[in-house]
């Protein structure tokens, strides 16, 4: 008799193995052939990090002129009129009229120069000229310039950090050259950042003498150079700022509070809020002025919720909002996108 083919062989030790023993044994058959080994390629140089070019020098040639003045034709025209007969490429330009005819007319353009530090002192004796033609308000600002901010907080850390993780990444186009604070509790906290901390405590009876200290300070910010402070944040700062401290910074203070004002005022304002069963809660970003929390709103901004959150809840919400909101405001202070007008701001995109 002759032996069955090698074929047959297997088919039939596949029938009596089993249909599981022929999937196991297609599956371990790749353990019987080692495929060839990868060759060896040496590994590759580290890649070099391009270094970040400075804010500076990015935006070294970048001038942005901010305009109010009463409405009527020719403005626009008489601006970029001006900015191309003296070299400048107008890269942006926003305007607004609060009534055409008869209103008040306000404009943000922003150029390229080159050599702008050095050519700017010309551009603004000639620029003057065409302001009083037209009975403008403005102001020329360099984009190299990167503002210094200097922060106030007390205890709650939350907008405080949102404002240095946005610095350092870049998100916020500006220096933050000092913290000031009137607790302690925050010094080991902004260490880490790099950022000097300084503790001015106050109490009724010494407010004059804690904000002479606090203004003090802020004049040693760029001490013996042009470069001080050019904004102040209120970052949940519990005390109120005398009429002496805001006359020094007109419209470059910002502070941030949840805008259940005025109806849940003082302490323990999200208990209350609770109690009475809000469906809203916000965050409201301003100016300060004499005037207790009622400066020029900047930014504003809601989360709704419901029945189901708590009172912890509530305030961890209030929280996220009130960093967002003031993250914003400050953003869109320092590169100059917001005009005051009447207690009331044009904030331009």
């Amino acid at each position: 008799m002759n032996a069955p083919a090698p074929e047959a062989m297997k088919r039939a030790e596949g029938r009596a193995l089993g249909p599981k023993a022929r999937v196991r044994s297609v599956r371990y058959a790749h353990r019987l052939v080692q495929p060839p080994s990868p060759p060896i390629v040496p590994p590759a140089a580290p890649r070099r990090r391009r270094a970040r070019r400075p804010p500076e020098a990015a935006f070294a040639n970048t001038g942005r002129l901010l305009i109010s003045c009463p409405d009527g034709p020719g403005i626009v025209a008489a601006v970029s009129r001006f900015l191309f007969e003296h070299g400048a490429n107008l890269t942006d330009s926003q305007q607004h009229t609060t009534d055409p005819t008869g209103g008040t007319f306000f404009m943000r353009v922003e150029f390229e120069l080159p050599e702008l530090e050095r050519q700017g002192p010309e551009l603004e004796a000639a620029f003057a000229t065409l302001a009083a033609r037209f009975q403008m308000d403005w102001r020329l600002s360099y984009a190299g310039r990167t503002k210094r901010l200097a922060v106030f907080v007390s205890r709650d850390e939350h907008a405080l950090f949102e404002l240095l993780w946005r610095r350092r990444a870049g998100d916020l186009r500006a220096e933050i050259a000092l913290v000031i604070s009137n607790h302690p509790d925050l010094e080991e906290a902004v260490r880490p950042w790099g950022v000097p901390f300084r503790h001015v405590p106050v109490t009724p009876d010494t407010k004059v003498q804690a904000e002479a200290a606090q203004l003090a300070l802020l004049d040693g910010v760029g001490a013996g150079t042009d470069r001080g402070v050019d904004a102040v944040v209120l970052a949940r700062y519990m005390q109120i700022v005398g009429p002496t401290f805001i006359s020094r910074y007109p419209n470059r203070i910002v502070n941030i509070h949840h805008s259940f004002l005025p109806a849940f005022i003082g302490a323990n304002p999200y208990a209350r809020a609770f109690e009475r069963g809000v469906k809203l809660i916000g965050a409201t970003a301003h100016y300060v002025t004499t005037e207790l929390d009622a400066g020029p709103i900047i930014e504003q901004d809601i989360q709704r919720v419901h029945h189901g959150h708590t009172v912890a809840d509530l305030r961890r919400i209030g929280r996220y909002v009130e960093r967002v909101v003031l993250a914003r405001a400050v953003a869109w202070h320092v590169e100059d996108r917001v005009l005051v007008y009447a207690n009331r701001t044009v904030v331009f995109e």
